[in-house]
């Protein structure tokens, strides 16, 4: 019996009420236009520092803490069912460890995740196979309410290991070093630092390379630092809002590359090995429209460009001394998706895109091409980090929703691929599962792919409950990566099922195109014509399917449950973007000048006002039966802030002409991203499961 079956407490809401959000309306004049803004009270930004619950006005700290106590109120009967979904998730995680590949100097790096445990331990073996203890991540965590770590790194000498950490919540990061001599930690830089793609040690491994972020949270410096912990020197400073950094070495350890890009513009510095403290060197000024990266293969180095017309990437050699283009290495094909090269000294290795799915080519420097990809219906594939240049292998991470990761190495010679490792499961049967592709088509006939988990022994036209997810944004396709949570919501009976909407780039460039500024609305319609595909077939049954998105995945979903309010049996919106017009017309905001792009300009532009006003999940609340909302949020968020959702559930709760609940979630401690440890992942997926079991159970 699943559990989605088995007994358990009433379905009903419990019958509290809500906090009634004070309202103050302000008129707001933009571009010969007016709108009213009951809430925007709600709003608080400290002169300095972290929001804290202590430090907001008195009267928004109270009303926060009121919503604080009705989510309490409301989800706190749903307690038998949370822990009995993060029981099964903590049954079923064993303990994991990621076989790194080894470096040029003959480590070979590995973190794991022992057992009943919730933070990463990090390790190395050594050329004689000794192993060293390098840090647990228990220890940096101890005494903090929120920790998360990222960018783990070693340095090409092996002499220095270096991660970026979050203590506070604010994606405001440390960057901390490890002498793996002398065991000793030092913090080289205290604070304020960017950790996602934001360091890289020089190729001679004195030097780390490494970018500051500004009062507005935006990464707007680049600096150098000596590892001994020197004054750090100011190696590059941006002036544009709109631009993001990003910095790395190049394969061969011949360049450190700083990335400087928007999602219509980038341009690249570099800095050569064996002159470091040069001023970096541009390669092409930036340009409206184009976009390109680089790297370097046998003593030349790869731009990959979308230039003259090339939606899908196409890949040109040019000289490393003049940057005059060679020759032209691989042609741009519509359709088929350049998502990342890696050079070695034996191939280029390219992960693509072809028909919404991944495949790896290896090119060999003499001719020649290798494909290799999968026969599965869904399935993803990822490039391991840290690889060395003169590997006769890559190494590569495949996944799929029933796969858990399997860590393989393709060997250059024969393209064959041999198991390096895999996560263990306790008591896991991929054969219980089904992974289908299916496809959907939208009102002006567009095929909108869909992939779904079910239980192997459910009929295909057996209805089940069903919660659909997405995110069409940016570009940033939605892969359909390995779930632990998912698995354990499927055994209780659901189905789970990922709407591949436009706004994306599972099918290539164009998707995404299709999907954002004035044709952003079809994100939306396409994911309720995925929920409308999955009921036609008999996948689902009407008054059961609950949504649930991210970020810009709660502006999808939050739209969607404007359009159709009825459609849903809830929707669940983790730090959504749902004030998109009063957000977008912030020029304060960290990332509003670089997004621009993708929504478009309502300060500036009445066509983007008007586009934006038309979707807005704020703007657009209507009088409806609104189904069950939760949405959650961290109040030290600085990407999407406390307010968007907190002012969408007053807004919901002023229209709606039902009773369901809208319930705010927020966690004073965390920012955009709960703490990286697993105990916090399961705690909010089985809150989240056991949410919507309940709107499905409560729907009849």
């Amino acid at each position: 019996m699943s559990f989605a079956s088995s007994s358990g407490p009433t379905a009903a809401w419990p019958e509290i009420a809500p906090p009634v959000a004070p309202r103050e309306d302000r008129e707001i004049h933009q571009l010969g236009r007016v709108r009213v803004d009951s809430f925007a009270w709600m709003k608080f930004i400290p002169p300095s520092g972290s929001r804290t619950l202590e430090s907001l006005p008195a009267r928004l700290r109270e009303h926060l803490e009121a919503e604080m106590q009705y989510a309490r109120g409301v989800l706190d009967p749903l307690a038998a069912d949370i822990r009995y979904f993060r029981e099964r998730m903590e049954e079923r995680a064993a303990g994991f460890s990621e076989p790194l590949p080894m470096s040029s100097q003959g480590w070979r790096y590995d973190f794991r995740l022992p057992a009943g445990q919730a933070h990463r331990v990090f390790s190395r073996v050594g050329p004689d196979g000794a192993a060293q203890e390098l840090f647990d991540e228990a220890e940096r965590a101890g005494g903090h309410a929120y920790y998360r770590a990222t960018d783990h790194q070693a340095s090409p000498d092996d002499r220095y290991f270096a991660w970026a950490e979050d203590v506070r919540g604010d994606d405001r990061h440390r960057i901390c070093i490890l002498d793996m001599a002398s065991g000793v930690v030092r913090t080289l830089v205290p604070a304020d630092a960017f950790g996602y793609g934001g360091f890289t040690f020089s190729p001679s491994s004195r030097y780390l390379f490494w970018i500051w972020r500004d009062a507005r949270s935006r990464p707007t410096r680049l600096y150098r630092s000596s590892v001994e912990g020197d004054e750090p020197v100011l190696v590059y400073e941006e002036h544009d809002p709109a631009i993001f950094m990003q910095v790395a070495r190049t394969a061969t350890g011949g360049f450190v590359a700083l990335t400087l890009a928007s999602p219509d513009v980038s341009e690249v510095h570099l800095i050569a090995a064996g002159a470091e403290t040069a001023t970096p060197r541009l390669v092409r000024p930036r340009r409206r429209g184009v976009r390109y990266e680089v790297n370097e293969w046998n003593d030349a180095l790869l731009m990959l460009t979308d230039a003259d017309g090339a939606l899908d990437g196409k890949l040109l050699e040019i000289d490393p001394a003049s940057f005059a283009v060679r020759r032209e290495r691989v042609p741009h094909r519509a359709g088929v998706s350049i998502l990342a090269v890696l050079p070695f000294a034996d191939a280029l290795v390219r992960l693509e895109r072809v028909e919404g799915l991944h495949r790896l080519v290896l090119m060999y420097p003499g001719g020649g091409e290798t494909v290799v990809g999968f026969d599965e219906p869904a399935y993803t594939i990822a490039l391991a980090p840290s690889q060395p240049y003169d590997a006769r292998q890559v190494r590569i991470v495949h996944q799929g929703p029933s796969s858990p990761p399997r860590w393989l190495d393709v060997g250059f010679a024969d393209g064959e691929c041999r198991v390096a490792g895999r996560q263990r499961l306790n008591a896991f049967d991929p054969g219980a599962y089904r992974v289908e592709r299916l496809r959907a088509l939208a009102a002006d006939g567009e095929s909108i792919p869909i992939t779904v988990l079910s239980p192997a022994d459910a009929r295909a036209d057996e209805p089940l409950p069903l919660l659909l997810t997405g995110y069409g944004a940016y570009g940033i396709a939605r892969e359909p990566l390995f779930s632990l949570p998912a698995t354990v919501l499927v055994d209780a009976g659901f189905r789970y099922a990922i709407a591949h909407v436009r706004g994306g780039s599972e099918k290539g460039r164009r998707w995404y195109q299709d999907g954002c500024r004035e044709k952003k609305r079809n994100s939306m319609t396409d994911f309720i014509a995925c929920a409308r595909h999955l009921l036609d077939i008999g996948h689902a049954a009407p008054g059961r399917i609950v949504a649930h998105g991210v970020s810009a995945g709660g502006l999808l979903v939050c739209g969607a449950m404007n359009i159709e309010p009825r459609l849903w049996a809830g929707v669940i919106a983790q730090v959504p973007f749902v004030d998109m017009l009063n957000t977008m017309s912030d020029a304060d905001h960290p990332l509003v000048p670089l997004l621009r792009p993708d929504w478009g300009d309502p300060l500036a532009d009445p066509h983007a006002y008007d586009h934006m006003a038309g979707i807005s999940p704020y703007e657009n609340v209507r009088r409806a039966v609104y189904p069950p909302l939760l949405c959650t949020a961290g109040l030290k968020d600085d990407r999407v802030p406390y307010w968007e959702p907190a002012k969408l559930v007053a807004n919901i709760r002023r229209h709606s002409t039902g009773s369901h609940p809208a319930v705010l979630h927020l966690n004073p401690d965390s920012g955009h991203q709960e703490s990286d440890d697993q105990n916090a992942e399961f705690a909010q997926a089985a809150l989240l499961w056991a949410f919507a079991r309940r709107c499905v159970a409560a729907a009849g």
